[in-house]
């Protein structure tokens, strides 16, 4: 279990000023969904938390279970328990898939103090593992000898950072616009992958433009309203049925609040 406390952070991109004080905080076992227009900020903020050298912190602090992070480089992080999903994954030539999960899992499960999660010891008990996990996500074994994201359909990419999620157990995932470029089937299956594996004691952030991916998740805690480099309002699921209504504009005219 981990607590994730983002305090007024600034961050600027080559010189740039791109959040202008961000405030969150998140628990164990929630689903936080992070909206807002294009530009507002919101995949900055995504970067910023794993650590992107592009993204400078001048103000601020971001905080897991009371320790700050700003120090620790991109693999720190993710040793920490936080997990990206990218917006467009990179294909990955010659990285077989499989491979690749078995390695981040390995070098996790020896930098994750406390942590439940299994040791492996051979490839036939990883590949069991994965197995598990692909029927979660909704894809096939033939994924796990393929090379990484190569050839993948936009759905299938989304589904295979969802695996790497199942498969990783982060204790505090942020998945960059899961639904972008899919069709309405394909953004169905990718949040029901992402109900069934998001853990009771993790914490997933859902980065969206729109409201449709929500609606097909089991549960939705909060929602935050993300315009101009911060946090503009935070509400329950039915404030993401409004901004679906009536747009953002009527959010960014107000001043930054939490409700």
């Amino acid at each position: 279990m981990a607590v994730l406390e983002i305090k007024d952070l600034h961050v600027t991109r080559e010189g740039k000023e791109i959040l202008k004080g961000v405030n969150l905080k998140t628990g164990p076992g929630e689903i936080h969904a992070i909206m807002g227009p294009n530009g507002s900020g919101k995949s900055t903020l995504a970067y910023t938390l794993l650590g992107h050298p592009k993204y400078k912190v001048t103000q601020g602090d971001i905080l897991i279970d009371g320790e700050s992070i700003l120090g620790l480089k991109a693999d720190e992080r993710a040793k920490k328990g936080l997990f990206l999903g990218f917006q467009y994954p990179t294909e990955v030539s010659g990285v077989g898939f499989s491979h690749f999960l078995r390695t981040a899992y390995n070098s996790l499960s020896k930098a994750l103090e406390g942590d439940e999660r299994e040791v492996f010891i051979t490839v036939r008990e990883f590949q069991k593992y994965l197995k598990e996990n692909l029927a979660k996500v909704g894809l096939k074994e033939e994924f796990l000898s393929r090379y990484l994201n190569e050839g993948f359909s936009g759905g299938e990419k989304k589904r295979a950072e969802v695996l790497q999620m199942a498969v990783l157990r982060p204790k505090i995932a942020i998945l960059d616009e899961p639904d972008s470029g899919l069709d309405i089937d394909a953004i169905q299956s990718v949040a029901k992958a992402i109900s069934q594996v998001s853990g009771k004691n993790a914490t997933t952030i859902i980065i969206t433009h729109y409201a449709r991916i929500l609606k097909y998740l089991d549960k939705l805690d909060f929602v935050h309203v993300f315009a101009d480099g911060k946090i503009m309002k935070t509400g329950d699921a039915t404030l993401a049925d409004k901004l679906e209504k009536e747009g953002y504009e009527w959010v960014t005219k107000q001043k930054p609040n939490q409700i």
